[in-house]
């Protein structure tokens, strides 16, 4: 019951979260406006996508909390939800490309150390993070492709 709970707590506050950010940071006028690349992919597939995404990174997350809390798996875990949870705020918001692009570089390392940390801890953890790794690679080239053009 106990392991239940944590990965419920985990998924809930991890894609609620998400689900706020989303909501909170539209993409409006101004993104609409901007020069984009040839690979940008249609606005309807980024809320199924996060979503799924979401759910395995707190289930990763759950992961290295139940075995190892005080880790630096853990404590990476945290700083990369941070960066993912300002991305958003900063590039849609602020309407900041090039400083969300900053970010995200900072979030992909988090995402790659966290995968280096949990590996001896669980490596299903690590594992979960593999899409979430290549998601956030191609965000990092459609974000600096974006901020190139614009």
């Amino acid at each position: 019951m106990r392991k239940f709970l944590i990965h419920l707590v985990f998924i809930v506050v991890v894609v609620g979260f998400g689900v706020l950010s989303g909501l909170s940071n539209v993409p409006g006028g101004w993104y609409q406006s901007l020069a984009k690349p040839f690979f940008n992919p249609p606005s309807w597939i980024f809320a199924p996508v996060w979503t799924v995404l979401y759910v395995m990174i707190a289930i990763a997350g759950a992961r290295i909390w139940e075995r190892a809390p005080a880790s630096a798996a853990m404590q990476i875990w945290f700083a990369q939800m941070i960066l993912n949870f300002t991305w958003s705020p900063i590039f849609f918001g602020l309407q900041a490309p090039g400083l969300a692009l900053i970010v995200i570089v900072v979030m992909f390392l988090a995402i790659l150390g966290f995968m280096k940390q949990a590996e001896p801890i669980d490596r299903p953890a690590r594992l979960l993070f593999v899409p979430y790794a290549l998601w956030v690679a191609f965000a990092t080239l459609l974000n600096a492709s974006i901020f190139l053009m614009n």
